[in-house]
């Protein structure tokens, strides 16, 4: 650990200053965050994290919802410091492999839906994505419809921050930025039956929302599109978990217009949902899959893209190169951290875990503890994922104004009070590491619970 409590906030002064001066963050208003200093977190150790000021934090959103594992697991440790020791690096380009590459694609294979045997690797889910797009727009131009280019995803969805991710993404607040975006991009109307259906029962608002595809889908030209993409569970949109029969009714569009259907599980990935994939949870049969976070609970940076027999045989007998690829696509120490972890998962039985044990326990703990409460409109979520929508009134779903930030107000207090949930817009989200425990979920809930009474208070005052 990087710090004592005599000399941390010395420590803490010195890292902060470092990271105004040389550091640009993501996702981060650089001046404001340069005026107030950076939390720095020095240790990690199953569900929790510490700061530089020795404060012990449950991690609810396990990193950037990637640390399926947990902290401190010495089995990805190890893994790394082999692979590192005899062959650090080497590129998978000019007709040359290794073997942590390829029996990782084995271990991905294993473990993936339907015939989704084929891997290419890159770094992180907007790297796979931008390689989805890419490689469902040069399956069609191979099959002689190379008009058969636009991409179909949804409103308040998220795809990573690249152009090709911001542009497949459907956040307003990206897409002002940066632009021009890429073209042949569409997009329809997000499943958020609580916050959008109106008088509508679930099935209803389900049909609806799948309906809002085909509509595209002819409105631009059934020949004219390529594929549509889509999270089983909206997760940095605020966790948006669709109607049960919306998906169904999805699969069904595609198929009857020629439509690949792209399934993107950078986050339901690896366990979270208590299937190894959201598809499977959600009875998506997808042609083509992106995941990253999971797949080496984060221990280092690594994604893939699982392609189907469909896909992947157009490619394997086209005579040509697919002219797209990553320095580190398949990097030997990543794959070696990847292929221990999926490893470690199976042998501790992590997804039926959470599947059977520890994801109803936590949905219900969440559900028993914060319904009542008055800022807790609503409350969903399948396996270790869930978001809570804080509103004003129960009653008539009013939102708080938006000159009020209630998330983020909601967020603060929960990293003054020792856990980690993240705000999007009024909706709190959370997805904690698979290994948590019952003692660990309670101790989220109870924590959870304070920091909305007090969040309750700063509001209304």
């Amino acid at each position: 650990m990087l710090t004592d409590k005599n000399n941390g906030s010395s420590i803490t002064a010195d890292i902060q200053f470092l990271d105004a001066s040389y550091h640009l963050h993501p996702f981060t208003n650089t001046g404001a965050l340069n005026k107030k200093g950076a939390r720095v977190i020095t240790k990690g150790e199953g569900v929790y994290i510490w700061d530089s000021e020795g404060n012990k934090i449950l991690d609810a959103m396990a990193g950037l919802w990637c640390v399926n594992m947990g902290y401190g697991r010495q089995e990805l440790t190890d893994a790394a410091t082999q692979q590192m020791t005899e062959l650090p690096f080497y590129n998978t380009f000019f007709q040359t492999t290794h073997a942590p590459v390829a029996e990782l694609a084995k271990e991905i294979a294993s473990v993936t839906p339907g015939d989704l045997n084929h891997i290419f690797f890159a770094n992180s889910g907007s790297e796979a994505i931008d390689t989805i797009i890419r490689m469902v727009r040069q399956y069609w131009a191979i099959k002689g419809k190379p008009y058969k280019s636009i991409l179909i995803s949804r409103e308040n969805a998220y795809h990573g921050s690249t152009v090709g991710g911001t542009s497949l993404g459907g956040m307003s607040g990206m897409h002002k930025q940066g632009a021009p975006l890429l073209p042949n991009i569409e997009r329809i109307r997000q499943p958020y039956w609580y916050g959008e259906a109106g008088d509508m029962s679930e099935e209803e608002f389900g049909i609806a929302c799948a309906a809002a595809l085909e509509e595209k889908i002819l409105a631009v030209g059934p020949d004219n599109v390529a594929a549509f993409v889509g999270e089983p569970i909206q997760g940095a949109g605020g966790v948006i978990v669709p109607p049960a029969n919306y998906w169904s009714e999805i699969q069904k569009i595609c198929t009857k217009y020629d439509v690949l259907l792209a399934a993107d599980e950078v986050i339901c990935g690896f366990g979270r949902t208590g299937s190894w994939f959201g598809s499977e949870t959600l009875g998506i049969t997808p042609d083509i899959m992106s995941m990253a976070k999971g797949l080496s609970s984060g221990y280092l940076p690594i994604a893939a893209v699982a392609v189907g027999n469909r896909i992947a045989n157009a490619f394997i007998e086209h005579d040509d190169d697919f002219n797209h690829g990553f320095t580190y696509s398949g990097h030997p120490v990543s794959a070696a951290v990847a292929i221990a972890n999926i490893k470690l998962m199976k042998q501790e039985n992590i997804v039926e875990y959470v599947a059977n044990d520890i994801g109803p326990y936590l949905q219900k703990k969440l559900r028993d503890m914060l319904t009542d409460h008055p800022l807790v409109g609503h409350i969903e979520g399948v396996g270790l994922i869930a978001g809570i929508a804080l509103v004003k009134n129960k009653e008539t779903k009013e939102l708080f104004p938006s000159d009020l930030d209630v998330g983020l107000i909601c967020r603060d207090h929960c990293f003054d009070n020792g856990l980690i949930m993240r705000a999007v817009g009024s909706r709190m989200v959370l997805s904690p590491p698979l290994v948590i425990s019952h003692a660990e979920v309670d101790e989220l809930c109870e924590k959870a619970r304070l920091c909305f009474d007090l969040t309750l208070k700063s509001v209304s005052e």
